[in-house]
Formats: C-alpha cells, sequence, structure tokens
C-alpha cells in the first residue's frame, strides 16, 4: 500500500472554497481505482497548511491516477486556491514490504 501526502499552502481567504472543492471531489478521488482513502486534514498551528492524504494498493495504481484526466482537472482548480508551493510524498510502511 503507498500513502500520498501532499501539503498544501492555500489563500486565506480562499480556504472555504478549497474545503468545499475537496468535498465534491473526494468521492470521484476515492471511486478512482485503486485509492482506497482519501482525507483532508488541516495543520493546528497554521489555519493555512492543509494535507492531503491517501491510501492506493500500490504505486502503479498512484500513477495512473495522477496520468489521468480526472486528476488533471483537479489539480488545476486545486492550483487556483494556493498561496504556495505544494509538497508532495509518496510513502509504504517498511512494516509491510
Amino acid at each position: 500500500m503507498i500513502t500520498r501526502i501532499v501539503k498544501l499552502n492555500i489563500n486565506k481567504e480562499k480556504i472555504n472554497g478549497f474545503k468545499s472543492f475537496f468535498e465534491k471531489s473526494k468521492s470521484e478521488i476515492e471511486n478512482f481505482k485503486g485509492c482506497k482513502h482519501v482525507e483532508l486534514l488541516q495543520d493546528i498551528n497554521d489555519s493555512n497548511i492543509f494535507f492531503t492524504y491517501s491510501h492506493w494498493d500500490n504505486e502503479i495504481m498512484l500513477n495512473k491516477y495522477r496520468n489521468s484526466l480526472f486528476f488533471k482537472k483537479v489539480w488545476e482548480t486545486t492550483k487556483l486556491y494556493f498561496s504556495g508551493k505544494p509538497y508532495a510524498w509518496s510513502v509504504k510502511s517498511i512494516n509491510n514490504e
């Protein structure tokens, strides 16, 4: 299983719009083949920082999603809310090798 974590710095004036957009997109992302879970987390020390947290069957399925037209649409819209550069990590548990 692959976990994808993306750190997003969201423009303060656009936080509510971003949250709404995420909730509208969440079920479609979770319905993408290979996706097991998607969640939005907010930093407790900086209300402009959010993390998307998702679980995927494997890296192949994650990459299929990341190369899809749906992802391109979601990412292009998400970028409209940014106030800083996003950072992304794909990680796996070392206990499940």
